[in-house]
């Protein structure tokens, strides 16, 4: 790789900061703390390693988008309407979820557990208990399959691919 351009060092920073505040998201603190307390009570050792665990399978999956977007990004031209179309997506959604999981909340007993709700939820409730850590890095992968985590990588690795190939994709991801 030649020298990187003025622009992508502004863009790793960027990416690395919404990175870094996308691993704070409590969907993702709430299933890590859950696994590392089942896994707590049973097996010691694997407790220990669920955070990284579960970044591992979550990073591997951004990764593949990043390479893929980048890849692909050298033969296509994104259309302007889906980052628009995407956002309003995700606005939409994730208004929903919201509003389900408030409702979840309300109806819930105050001594009682908020169960999941939604796809996810649904998806992943029997992986909560997940004890192999292949796994618990399932579990991580899973959770980068949402349409937030995947429009974000394709985003941020087109505009990678723009400044020198699937190359700089690879380091978005």
């Amino acid at each position: 790789m030649e020298q990187l351009p003025a622009n992508f060092s502004a863009l790793l920073a960027l990416v690395f900061a919404l990175g870094m505040r996308h691993g704070f998201d409590p969907d993702h603190l709430a299933t890590i703390d859950g696994l590392t307390r089942f896994n707590a009570a049973a097996q010691r050792r694997i407790s220990r390693w669920c955070g990284f665990l579960f970044s591992l399978g979550h990073g591997v999956i951004v990764m593949a988008v990043a390479i893929g977007v980048g890849v692909l990004a050298q033969a296509w031209q994104v259309p302007l309407w889906l980052e628009d179309a995407g956002a309003w997506i995700s606005i939409i959604f994730l208004t929903l979820l919201g509003f389900l999981n408030l409702s979840a909340v309300l109806k819930t007993a105050p001594d009682q557990v908020v169960r999941p709700i939604g796809l996810k939820g649904r998806l992943l409730g029997r992986l909560q208990h997940a004890s192999h850590p292949a796994l618990v890095a399932l579990v991580g992968a899973l959770f980068a399959l949402s349409f937030d985590t995947m429009s974000q990588a394709a985003l941020f690795s087109v505009t990678a691919a723009g400044m020198g190939g699937w190359e700089y994709s690879l380091l978005m991801g």
